[in-house]
Formats: C-alpha cells, structure tokens, sequence
C-alpha cells in the first residue's frame, strides 16, 4: 500500500465495500434473467435412441455453514463429509470408500469441466462416448446417482449432456458403493456430489483469462461477500463466457454460465439459503454416435485423431437452469430440521448426422447417412424434509435422523428424421464434412413419460463403546411412472425397502477399520428381443477397510475391499430395423479393492492418489462388461518450492488397463496406455498470478471408450495460460 496513505486507502476501501455490496445485490437479482437470451437457443438429434433413463433421487443437506472461500487454500485434503449416511462427519468416520476433489486441486489442473475433474477421482471411468454425451461408471457399474449440494436431480438419460462447469463447485465428492440409505434408486457403484462454492463472511472477489490450444478463450469472475453491515445477509455471483474450437475436425464450442446465491440469517436460528445457476452449452458439429473401429475383415481402423464424422450443419444445444431454497431452523438441543426444494428444467435441441456401417479396408467404403433432428424438454422438481439431532441413552451420546422427500420428473423428446437415410458416404478418411442438409420430414418418433417418487428414511448413528460407532438406517421408497418410450411402454409402479448398516472401530488415533453394507435397487425401461420391460436391477455392496491418518492428521492412506453384486442389469443384445437398441438382463459381480494417499507430504507438497483393481464376472463366470478397465491409477501431485514461494509446480498421471469389446464377429481393443499433465502457477503478487498447464504431453493416441462399438480419440498434447486475479 505504498502508493498511498493509510488513512486514504481505508477511505477508498470503504467506499469500495459499499459499492460492492449494490453491485453485488443487483447483479444477484438479475442473475436468472441475464441468459433469457440465449436460453431460447436449445440441442440433440436422436440421443435418446441410445440413452438410458434413471429416474431415482437422493437427498442430502450439510447442517452446517462453511466458508467455501477460507477453505481454498487447504490444498488436496478434505476433512468432512456427510454424503454416505446424512450425518456430518470426518471421512475416518465414514464407513465407505468416499474421495473428495477441492477447489485448489480443480484450480492447478484446470479443471473446468467435470469429466476433467472425474478423470482425477479415484475408481471412476469417464466414458466419452461422444463430444456432447458422457457416461462414467465405478467399480465395473454405470453411476446413475448425482446430487448437487447433497440433493439428488439425476441425470435424466443417465448421461450428462454437454458440459458441466466447475466454477461454481467448492468440491466434487465421490462416494463409492452403493448409497441406499440416501439413494435407494441406482447401482451399487458410486454417488457425485457437486459441493457448490457459498457466499463468505468477508468480500472475495477473482477474475480469470484463460488462452489455450485450439482458439480456446475462456473468461471467469466472481464475488462474494456481505450485503449489509451486519453480515446478515451474504451473496455471490459467478459468470464464465467460454468459446473454443477442437483437436476435432469442424467441432466449435460456446458455452455461458451464470450463478447466483444468496444467504439470509432471518434470525439467530433460521437461515435461508437461495440459488440459481443457468448454463448454456452451444455446439457446432458434434459427434453423434462417433468414428466406426474395425473395417469388414475385422481388422482395427486407424483414422486421425482429427477425424469426424459431424456435418458442418450440425449442431446440439443445451440449455440447464436449477433453482434451489434451503429453509435451516436450529430448534435447541443441537437438533435441526432443514426444508429443500429443488426445481431443474433442461431443454436440448439439435440437428445432428450419425453414421452407420462398416467400412471396407481397401476402399473406405460401406458407411451410410442417417441424420436426425431432437427437440427434449425436462423438469425435475424435488422436496425434501429433515430433522436431526443428539440423544443421550446409556451414558453416551447418539445422534438420530429423519427425513421424507418427494420428486417428480416430466420427460417430452421428438426426433424427426430426415430424408436419405441410407444414402451411402465416401471414405471417412477423406470426407470434409459436406453433406447436403435435408428435410426433417422422413418419420417422427418420441416419447413422453411422467415419473413420481416418494421415500421415507431414518438413520442413527449409536456411540456402542468409545471406539466403536454404529450406524444403522433404512429408507422406504415407492417409485412409479407411466408414459411412452419411443413406443415403448415407459410404465412401473414399485416399491423397495432398503436397509444400510455401518460400522467404525477407531484402533487407535492413526488407525480406523470399517465395513459397511447395503442394498439398492433401479427401475429400467430398457426392452428386450420382444419389447418388454426388463424387471428392476437389484443390487448390494459389501465393503470393509481401513482409513489411517498420518503427520499430524495431513496425510491420510486409505485401503478398501469390496464385493458389488448388481443383477438383472440390461446389457445391449442386438437393434431393431429402426435401429433403436433391445437388451437382455445380466447378473454380474465385482470383487476388488482400492488404495488411496491423500494429504500433505509435507510443507507446500500436496498429493491425491488412487489405484483401483477390480474382476468383473458374469453369471457364466465370464468377464462381464469388459470395455470397463479392471485397473486404473491416478496421481495428482503439486509442490511449491521452498527456495522459491511464489512457484508451485506439479504433474498429474492417468492410467488404464487394456479394454475391448465386440462388434459381431470383430472384437475391438484399446491397449493399457497413460496420460501425463504438467502445471505450473507463479504467484506475481497478493492480486495476480500465472498459471500453465500441458495435457497429453507424450502426445498419446488412444480410444476415448468402448462403451459403445464406435468410439473417437483422445485430444493430442494441448496446453492453455490462465492470468488470475484476486482481492
């Protein structure tokens, strides 16, 4: 503060906070208004066709307040969690595998998307089947569970369109296993949550200006701070504008996001929490299905990594707004009860080119058109009620839960097909993209389905002995829906009752061994060879280990054991002449175990490290679902040097084993093969800062999945600067 007196700049600074507060509070309030226009400008041609539905909803809430900003700095180490049972508790505490990705980790790897992020999470598999449609699966099963600070929107196809930004996340936590007790629909594989950044006590604001590979221009700010003098009243406002071209021949993104929130102490026990969060993710020529992987004679393709097979009409928009209220009232007693309601609406528009066929070695012939325009509307709304709080009963503190939620979710899709399916392609290796835009006036098909679900849940969490802690729940679900698939019957009424037991025997201050079990169950509505419904997954997970915490509680090493049994789970088995995909019902079991180090190795070193190895069988005792790597590693990695504070430096690894698949007679593979990331941040001062990040640096060239039987590469080596700014 040299450049003026004390006595000025508190001034200055005064008169600064009161403007911020207006600005802030206008900006707030006219968050969910400031992308109306291009919220009209929706994305998906078909992707239904292909997509899985999941109709199951969680609900968690924290108790508590956290000031997501003074935790920023807290390096790869999270300390708490409640995503498991309810219960706000250390992860030592917790009686399942659980891994959490913090801002700081999401900062020095630019993270700015979450399949970014979730390639860095333990035992989760990013499955890009295309540029705008992802799956992820844990432990051999797709993950069908995802909650936003604890309540549960799910995807509605299973799949997340587009891009989800991670500006607005604090943290990214990933439950492995089953969650029955707080998600009793779904598959005993993992629960995201999206932990989101909340308004502080103290102003914070931050600017970002990103370059990269690929025309990428990316801008980011925030600020977040009190509104009035008391601190009773506390916002945040988030806006990202990002435009980027692609390693992908004709592939354009723009993508925009605003966040609003506010916090109001209505009084010294109630506290009021609002949000509202608008992303619009627009995309020209986009894969819709993805390159085919094997020629006529079996033998593997081998296109360049460039190679698309998008028009250069096509494009897919999508547009997710979600408004949340939180109604928190402390009722003595340490007890509270938390009201939630949660509203999401999505819209998805699109006119897209998918290709189908094998094509010949020799001539790169044998592909054919088969475009297709989509129009899907969904809401999902969710309410949620919850008390919690302590007991006394044998000399010993116990702490109880219970909770009721009710969700619905509305689905309306229309594909309308265009003229020339069927008309035969030139080599892909070779195409430009140039294909005449048709009518979309060929046939039409759709769906439209109306999903209701209720549950009941309680949960306590019994102080046996000093060391020993008992967590015991169940939860009461009745899941119904009626509607039409894509002339599918979109119809089920069913009932589960789920029960959820822990336990935590803490051997000594550095060492804690657990197990847990549970069930879960998830309605289909995928149909097999005679176009009926398959009857519900039914799951269970078994899990035992021990988490043990090391130089001062800053370093943690976890190991885990389970057994993850889902049965009945639809697996594609052929299509129908309209292309659309039938299934059959597999039972399948997975047996394996995780290692995990995360923590601070010492001062100014950080480090987040997970193996997974796991053997998925089927009833048969085959393997089962072999497109999902059986061993995978990842070690995240940033050190600040002594000798020099203001750099820190840091490499991220990614490791999978070889996976395959079969198309007909052909079986396709993609060799074991790792990925290396290398950052660096200099600190310019106590405002501004420089950060540099290289992926892919050996430059490897692999398939992004076998999820499905066509697939596209990997990007190429890419690097980006991001300029921060800070106050």
């Amino acid at each position: 503060m040299s450049a003026f007196s004390h006595a000025a700049a508190t001034r200055r600074i005064g008169q600064f906070h009161r403007l911020h507060r207006t600005a802030l509070a206008v900006a707030i309030a006219l968050a969910p208004w400031a992308l109306h226009a291009q919220s009209t400008q929706p994305g998906a041609g078909d992707p239904s066709a292909e997509a899985k539905t999941d109709t199951g909803t969680a609900s968690t809430l924290p108790p508590v307040r956290i000031d997501a900003n003074g935790a920023r700095d807290a390096g790869y180490a999270a300390k708490r969690s409640n995503s498991a049972t309810g219960f706000e508790q250390s992860l030592r505490d917790t009686p399942q595998s659980i891994s959490i990705l913090t801002r700081t980790q999401l900062a020095d790897f630019a993270l700015t998307n979450v399949n970014q992020a979730l390639d860095q999470a333990t035992g989760i598999q990013v499955e890009r089947v295309e540029t705008d449609r992802t799956y992820y699966t844990a432990r051999g099963f797709d993950v069908t569970n995802f909650q936003f600070d604890g309540i549960g929107m799910p995807f509605t196809n299973g799949s997340q369109w587009g891009d989800l930004d991670t500006a607005i996340f604090e943290r990214v936590e990933v439950l492995r296993g089953a969650n029955g007790l707080l998600s009793p629909t779904g598959n005993p594989s993992a629960t995201i949550n999206y932990v989101r950044k909340r308004p502080g006590d103290a102003f914070h604001a931050g600017a970002e200006l990103t370059l990269g590979s690929w025309n990428d221009r990316r801008v980011q700010a925030e600020m977040s701070g009190p509104l009035n003098a008391a601190k009773t009243v506390r916002g945040q406002l988030i806006v990202v504008r990002e435009a980027k071209d692609s390693y992908l021949d004709r592939y354009h993104t723009d993508k925009t996001l605003v966040d609003g929130a506010l916090e109001i102490d209505l009084s010294r026990d109630t506290e009021l929490r609002l949000a509202y969060t608008q992303q619009n993710n627009d995309a020209d020529s986009p894969l819709w299905g993805a390159l085919p992987l094997h020629y006529t004679d079996g033998t593997p393709t081998d296109y360049d990594v460039s190679t698309s097979t998008s028009t250069d009409w096509a494009y897919w928009n999508n547009t997710d707004k979600r408004a949340n209220a939180t109604l928190l009232q402390r009722l003595g007693g340490d007890w509270t009860a938390q009201a939630s309601v949660l509203y999401r609406e999505m819209h998805s528009d699109s006119e897209l080119f998918y290709i189908y066929g094998t094509p010949d070695r020799a001539t790169g012939l044998g592909l054919y058109a088969y475009p297709s325009a989509f129009v899907g509307d969904y809401t999902q709304s969710m309410a949620d009620l919850r008390v919690s709080g302590p007991v006394q009963l044998a000399g010993r503190k116990h702490e109880l839960l219970f909770g009721v939620s009710s969700a619905r979710e509305r689905a309306r899709e229309r594909s309308d097909y265009g003229q020339g399916i069927g008309t035969a392609l030139p080599d892909l290796a070779t195409w430009n993209g140039a294909y005449p835009k048709p009518s979309f006036d060929a046939s039409t098909d759709g769906s439209h389905f109306d999903t209701r679900r209720s549950s009941v849940y309680a949960a306590a969490k019994l102080a046996l002995l000093d060391a020993l802690k008992l967590t015991i729940g169940a939860n009461a679900t009745t899941i119904d829906s009626a509607g039409e698939n894509y002339r599918v019957a979109h119809a089920y009424d069913k009932h589960a009752f789920t029960p959820y037991v822990g336990a935590v025997w803490t051997i000594d201050e550095r060492v804690s061994a657990y197990s847990s079990v549970t069930r879960i169950f998830n309605p289909q509505t995928e149909v097999d060879v005679n176009h009926q419904v398959l009857d519900p997954i039914e799951g269970r997970n078994l899990e035992a280990g021990l988490k043990t915490a090391w130089l001062d509680d800053r370093l943690n090493l976890n190991a885990a054991v389970f057994r993850a049994t889902q049965n009945n789970t639809a697996e594609a088995a052929g299509s129908f002449s309209n292309f659309q995909t039938y299934y059959r019902g597999v039972n399948a079991t997975s047996t394996g175990y995780e290692l995990e180090l995360v923590g601070r190795l010492a001062d100014g070193w950080d480090i987040n490290a997970g193996y997974t190895q796991f053997r998925l069988k089927g009833e048969d005792g085959q393997d089962a679902r072999t497109y999902v790597p059986r061993r995978t590693l990842h070690v995240s990695t940033g050190y600040r040097l002594p000798t020099l504070p203001a750099l820190k430096v840091g490499a991220a690894l990614r490791y999978q084993s070889d996976i395959r698949t079969t198309d007909g007679d052909a079986v396709i593979r993609q060799d074991a093969y790792a990925l290396v990331d290398l950052m660096l941040r200099y600190t310019i001062d106590q405002h501004w800062s420089l950060a540099l990040n290289a992926n892919n640096v050996t430059n490897k060239k692999y398939i992004n999945s076998l999820y499905w039987t066509q697939g596209y590469y990997g990007a190429p080596r890419n690097v980006s600067a991001t300029l921060s700014w800070t106050y």
